[in-house]
This record gives C-alpha cells, sequence and structure tokens, in this order.
C-alpha cells in the first residue's frame, strides 16, 4: 500500500489545476481528498487552498519580486508549492517553519525533487525581506489592494458605489457552514441539542425554520444525521425558495435549473404533496441529480435538457410555481468558492445574462394564470438581478413584479432583494417574485 502524499504537495497539485486547467474546487477535492489518510490533512488542504486562492494576485506579484526569472510551465506544480507556502505563512496557518518544511519535504516528494533547495531559499528570502519585499508592491493597484480581479472591482464598484469595498472584504472572510434541518423530524431544536451532546454549538436562524449554523468550522461528512438525509449543509441565504414560492399541495411545480438538488428537496420537505418537474441541462449533474432523488425517496420528472428549449420536454400542461435558480456569474459566493476570482473572466457575464433572460422568456408562458414564479441567483451583478428582471418586465406585460415578504432579506431593489457576501452571515443572494394575474 503507497503511503499518503504530503499534503502540501496534494495541495500544490490542486492548485494548479485550478490556476492552468480552469478546474473547480468541487470537482478536484474529492480525488484530493483520496490522497489523504488523516482527515486532519484534509482540513488543512483546505484551509491551505483557500488562503491560496485568496491571496493569489499578490502571491504573483511577490513571486516576481522574489525569483529573478519565472519558473517554466514544466514547474508548475512546484511554482504552486511556492504559492502555498506563502499564504501558509501569510495566513498564519501554523509557525512560518513549517510552512517552510512542509513545502520542502512536499517538493522533495514531487516530480521536481531536485528543486526542493529553490523552494526552501525562496521562502526563507520572503521571510527575512517580508516588510521590504511588500513595501515594495505598488501601492495604487487594485488588484493586489483587494484580491480581486480588476474587472470585477470596478463593475463592483459601478453597481454598489458604496457597498464594493464591504463587498470585496466579505469574500475574503471564512464563510460559516450553514445546515438545513430536514423539516418535521428530527426538527431543528431536537437536532441542535443532538450537536450540544456532542460539543458542537449552533445557532438556529431567527427567520428561517430550518436554518441552522454552526458556530465553528467542523467536518460536515462526520455530522449526526447527514449521511441518513436529516441534515444537509446549505446556505441560509438558498433556503428562502420555499416561502417565496408560496406552496401548497397539489401544485406543479417546475424546478428549470434543477442540479445539485438542494433547493428541489427543500420544496418536498416543506410540502410532499407536489408534483414536481424538474429539468437540468448538464447530463453529469442530472445524473447525479436522478440518484440524489432516488435515494430520498422522491418521485419527479426529470429531463435531462435545456430548460429553454421546452419543445424538447414540456408536455403542454402549465405550472402552478415556477423556480429558476438561473445560472450565473457566482460572484455572490467569492468567499466559499475562492476559485471563482481566478476563474470567472468578464467575458462570461454576456452570455450567461443571455441565457437567463431566454430563460425568462421561454419559462414564462408556461406558468397557469394565477401562478407565481421565483428568480434567484448567487450574483451581486446587477446586471444578471434587478436589472434582468425589470428588462423582462419590459418586455412582458403580464408579469407583475411583488415585493419579497421577509423584509429582513437584504436590500430592496427596484425589483427584489439582494443579500450582500457576509450580510446576516449569508452568501451573496438575489431573489424576485413574480406573477401572473388570473
Amino acid at each position: 500500500m503507497s503511503r499518503p502524499a504530503p499534503v502540501r504537495l496534494v495541495a500544490a497539485e490542486t492548485l494548479a489545476a485550478v490556476l492552468h486547467e480552469g478546474r473547480s474546487l468541487r470537482e478536484l477535492l474529492p480525488e484530493a481528498d483520496a490522497r489523504l489518510a488523516d482527515p486532519r490533512d484534509r482540513a488543512l488542504l483546505r484551509a491551505l487552498l483557500r488562503a491560496a486562492l485568496r491571496q493569489s494576485f499578490r502571491a504573483r506579484a511577490l513571486l516576481g519580486a522574489l525569483m529573478a526569472r519565472p519558473l517554466p510551465a514544466r514547474a508548475r506544480v512546484l511554482e504552486c508549492l511556492i504559492r502555498v507556502g506563502l499564504a501558509q505563512i501569510d495566513a498564519g496557518i501554523g509557525p512560518d517553519y513549517a510552512a517552510v518544511s512542509g513545502a520542502v519535504d512536499a517538493a522533495k516528494a514531487s516530480r521536481d525533487a531536485a528543486k526542493a533547495g529553490l523552494v526552501n531559499a525562496v521562502l526563507r528570502r520572503y521571510l527575512r525581506e517580508r516588510a521590504a519585499l511588500e513595501a515594495a508592491l505598488p501601492g495604487d493597484d487594485l488588484e493586489l489592494n483587494y484580491n480581486h480581479p480588476r474587472w470585477l472591482i470596478e463593475r463592483l464598484r459601478e453597481d454598489w458605489p458604496v457597498e464594493w469595498q464591504a463587498i470585496l472584504a466579505g469574500d475574503d472572510r471564512q464563510a460559516p457552514i450553514w445546515l438545513r434541518v430536514r423539516h418535521g423530524a428530527p426538527g431543528r431544536e431536537r437536532y441542535r441539542a443532538g450537536l450540544a451532546a456532542e460539543g458542537i454549538a449552533s445557532t438556529p436562524h431567527p427567520e428561517l425554520a430550518d436554518a441552522l449554523r454552526l458556530d465553528e468550522s467542523s467536518d460536515p461528512g462526520r455530522l449526526p444525521g447527514i449521511a441518513q438525509g436529516e441534515v444537509a449543509v446549505q446556505d441560509a441565504a438558498a433556503q428562502l425558495a420555499p416561502e417565496l414560492l408560496a406552496l401548497a399541495p397539489g401544485l406543479r411545480v417546475l424546478d428549470a435549473c434543477a442540479a445539485p438538488g438542494g433547493k428541489l428537496l427543500h420544496l418536498f420537505e416543506r410540502e410532499p404533496a407536489l408534483v414536481v418537474t424538474a429539468v437540468e441541462r448538464d447530463a453529469g449533474r442530472c445524473a447525479r441529480l436522478g440518484a440524489t432523488l432516488a435515494r430520498a425517496g422522491r418521485t419527479v420528472a426529470l429531463h435531462c435538457a435545456d430548460a429553454s428549449e421546452p419543445d424538447a420536454w414540456w408536455d403542454g400542461t402549465p405550472f402552478d410555481r415556477i423556480l429558476i435558480d438561473a445560472p450565473c456569474s457566482a460572484t455572490g459566493v467569492i468567499r466559499r468558492h475562492p476559485e471563482i476570482r481566478v476563474l470567472r473572466r468578464q467575458a462570461d457575464i454576456a452570455p450567461a445574462v443571455a441565457l437567463q433572460a431566454r430563460l425568462l422568456d421561454r419559462l414564462w408562458p408556461m406558468l397557469a394564470p394565477g401562478g407565481r414564479l421565483v428568480y434567484a441567483t448567487c450574483s451581486v451583478l446587477r446586471d444578471e438581478n434587478d436589472r434582468q428582471i425589470a428588462a423582462f418586465r419590459s418586455r412582458s406585460a403580464s408579469a407583475q413584479s411583488r415585493a419579497i415578504v421577509p423584509d429582513w432579506f437584504g436590500l430592496a431593489l427596484p425589483d427584489g432583494r439582494q443579500n450582500l457576501p457576509g450580510e446576516d452571515d449569508m452568501d451573496g443572494f438575489y431573489y424576485a417574485v413574480l406573477e401572473k394575474p388570473a
């Protein structure tokens, strides 16, 4: 049996796959975890990756100052190992000597073992000259100052002239773990008492009946009841959908962008007697969603199709409720998925906005008179949110915007409400409610 790989080497290889292959941590972490036998190493892996991705722009500048010439493309893992070491030192994850020795040991276990001395020299130089190196960084560089790409900083400054700096700062803070306790049994308070008996403190959301926040970070996979479906990890902001849909027994409901399925299962928990159609265009995600629904014992008409092309899947019967959890820039969940700040491109936004508009235009005619459509994104860009809804309403005279009933949620916009990242300890999320006259 082979020995587990050093955790910093796994972190560096994972970071290289993000930075140079454009892959997401959600995709990479399961295979990375499989290489680490100790749960403590898996926790350290996540801490190192979060720190390295949050400081990616700063690390790029520091590497330029620390090294006479950049490493060749074939040494990407070695470069990422240095990035991981810099991030560990800056974030204070353990003592500095452990960051250096751990990076050197990882280099010795890598394909570039002969370059372990380079890793040692670069990190030790950073420790010696840290103050001077940081003082030499350009003070007016937006990307260095705010740890975000310039295009996103400028866009946020335009959309949120008062709040933009708070949004950027919120992205750099660690997101708490929110749980959705299955509605009914065992019940949130009983589950909370069970956590307390195991020494895990938690706080219930004052407005959302199923939401529970862990007071300290924990491994969700080891929480009681998670394997049995009694509880699921889901940010509190994402738990608002059932409230806004105004569910009732027997309603025909369309979940138009259904994967991974958290909101869909929540709808069933709140109202089991729904007649649900779910659509998901990504074949892999659709298959995983089907398996999730089967494990939960939920019967759904599941279509692996593009929701914006209803001729391929709709039977012509109108829906009483439609949920569009729209594909978006995900700029509201950067604190939870730090790779977004390096993977998202300005060129991604216009296609996302066009897809959202197409979903609204194609699905609105499928809503029954008197029905309700809830539009949601995990974005903070207004072109994807209230401006998108305003444009749709200008095209569809029958679409009536309704006030979001829980006025505690986020900020009121001309159409809908926007929660900003970290506000009330929740992710950045937008909701709008549209109704069709009876």
